[in-house]
């Protein structure tokens, strides 16, 4: 079922590839969801299966081996993918997420001929740490440091809370170089690979979400990394970290619209069947006003999701836009999924029923790519500057 019409301010070529990624999600990955809810974890046999179709790397360069899709192009694949099942999204971000077009955009000729095409294979997995235990959001507080000795690198800190760090076979990892600068040139982009000494998982984490969805603990003990481990120019890490998180912030936005649509499908087929007090739950107004209020928000949703990926595409600076519908589609769809449980009573909260999962799983998107209160921040300070965020 779809919400509204919306889909017909898609060009032609987005529609076609909606189509195409929609089929090979309902024809080909429904058991491999079941398998990941069965076993807690995201088989490595799925990577091939993903490639083989045209799903790994799918926004890396194609001279790489990769899909070339635009972010527009990756964000509705993401969609897609989000209404079976969010580990198929973090599968996806593996190899087309912040580091691979990080590296697409920032890397040197060897870094990217190193790890690109392996990407766009599906062999190695990629992981993003920012996030400190006294620094997420916050450049101020980062502690990690890195300091050049010679021709090397040295590492020290600790990172938490990154997704999918304990399988990442490399990791962009934020690190102070100048602690007088900071976020105004003070901090690096270093490459680390998974075997470098000194370098450890110390931690991993299930979350409320589905158990495959695990966050990490990765420190940094006398770290020597060479000078090619550097992404970027020295100084330029912040940089490197805001353009990364604006596109995550878009793809985590399609993502929660995926998965609304899909629950919001799922809580109308089950008031179409469901009897109660002799009536079906479809003929009550109170059940009929929720599904009409999801259906109006995830339009909305959607709407402002698209417009801000199409003035993307355009050139056009969209100020914090990426925020407003990071926060905007993550609340949304925390909204959705409390009426989906609603409508559904107990079957809504027993494990093992998909929307049970998708009350844990959607929970996740206020808090990571930024928390809600961090994208209320970046956007108030765009209205203080007096920055048009209509443009």
């Amino acid at each position: 079922m779809e919400t509204l019409a919306l889909d017909v301010e898609l060009s032609e070529e987005l529609q076609a590839m909606r189509a195409a990624v929609r089929s090979f999600v309902t024809g080909e990955l429904g058991p491999w969801a079941e398998e990941i809810d069965r076993t807690g974890e995201i088989p490595e046999a799925l990577y091939p299966v993903l490639q083989r179709n045209g799903y790994c790397g799918m926004r890396l360069p194609v001279e790489y081996g990769g899909g070339g899709l635009s972010l527009f192009q990756y964000c509705i694949a993401l969609e897609e993918f989000s209404r079976l099942h969010r580990a198929f999204t973090i599968a996806a971000n593996y190899s087309s997420g912040m580091t691979p077009m990080a590296l697409t955009r920032h890397g040197t000729p060897e870094q990217k001929e190193r790890y690109l095409p392996r990407f766009a294979r599906g062999e190695i997995k990629s992981g993003f740490a920012l996030t400190e235990p006294e620094a997420g959001s916050d450049p101020a507080g980062m502690r990690t440091r890195a300091e050049r000795h010679g021709d090397t690198w040295v590492l020290n800190g600790r990172k938490h809370y990154i997704s999918g760090g304990h399988v990442a076979d490399v990791i962009m990892v934020m690190a102070v170089t100048d602690p007088q600068k900071r976020a105004r040139g003070g901090i690096t982009a270093f490459l680390v690979d998974r075997n470098t000494p000194g370098f450890k998982v110390t931690r991993v984490d299930t979350t409320i979400a589905t158990d495959a969805i695990k966050l990490a603990e990765l420190t940094f003990e006398n770290c020597e990394l060479p000078e090619g481990a550097v992404l970027g120019e020295v100084g330029a890490g912040f940089k490197v970290a805001m353009r990364s998180l604006n596109d995550g912030r878009l793809s985590v936005s399609c993502s929660c619209v995926g998965a609304a649509e899909s629950l919001l499908s799922m809580a109308t087929e089950h008031s179409k069947n469901r009897r109660t007090f002799g009536k079906l739950l479809a003929e009550r107004q109170a059940i009929q006003w929720m599904l009409a209020d999801s259906a109006m928000e995830i339009a909305a949703a959607r709407a402002l999701a698209y417009d801000t990926l199409r003035r993307l595409e355009s050139g056009k600076n969209v100020g914090s836009a990426g925020s407003m519908c990071k926060l905007f589609c993550s609340e949304m769809v925390g909204r959705v999924v409390d009426r989906v449980v609603q409508i559904h009573g107990g079957m809504g909260v027993i494990r093992g029923f998909p929307v049970e999962r998708f009350y844990r799983d959607v929970r996740h998107y206020r808090v990571g790519e930024g928390a809600s209160e961090i994208q209320r921040i970046v956007i108030a300070r765009d209205l203080l500057r007096g920055i048009d965020i209509s443009e």
